[in-house]
C-alpha cells in the first residue's frame, strides 16, 4: 500500500519518501548524509513518525529523552500541512490550542494546575 521513491543528491545526501498508493499522499520523509569517514550516517525524520530504536539494541548516546514525551510529527497534504501531536498524558480535553499571530506560531496548553 505504499510507494518508496529514494533520491541520492551529487553532494552525498540521501533521501527517501514513503507515499500512500490510494490517496497519494505523503507518509514519510526522511534524509540522511555520509559521516566524516564516508560511511552512511543516521536517518533523520523529517515528515512522519520517527522509527523506534528495538529493545534491547545497545544505543550508543549515554543520555536519552524520557519515551513519555509527546512526540510532533509533520504529515503533508495536498491542501494542509498538519502537526500531529502522540503520547500526550492526559485526555485531549485538557488541552486547548491557539494561534499568537505576533510571534507566527501555535500554543498548546494544558487547563490544569499542577
Amino acid at each position: 500500500g505504499k510507494r518508496k521513491i529514494h533520491y541520492l543528491f551529487e553532494d552525498g545526501k540521501e533521501m527517501a519518501e514513503e507515499y500512500d498508493v490510494k490517496t497519494s499522499q505523503l507518509v514519510s520523509r526522511k534524509w540522511r548524509e555520509k559521516n566524516t569517514l564516508g560511511g552512511s550516517g543516521k536517518w533523520q525524520v523529517e515528515v512522519g513518525e520517527p522509527v523506534s530504536p528495538l529493545l534491547g539494541a545497545l544505543e550508543s548516546e549515554l543520555i536519552k529523552e524520557s519515551s513519555s514525551n509527546p512526540v510532533f510529527m509533520r504529515k503533508d497534504t495536498l491542501s494542509s500541512f498538519q502537526w500531529r501531536i502522540r503520547n500526550l498524558p492526559y485526555p485531549k480535553e485538557v488541552y486547548s490550542v491557539s494561534v499568537e499571530k505576533e510571534q507566527r506560531c501555535c500554543v498548546i496548553r494544558t487547563t490544569n494546575k499542577k
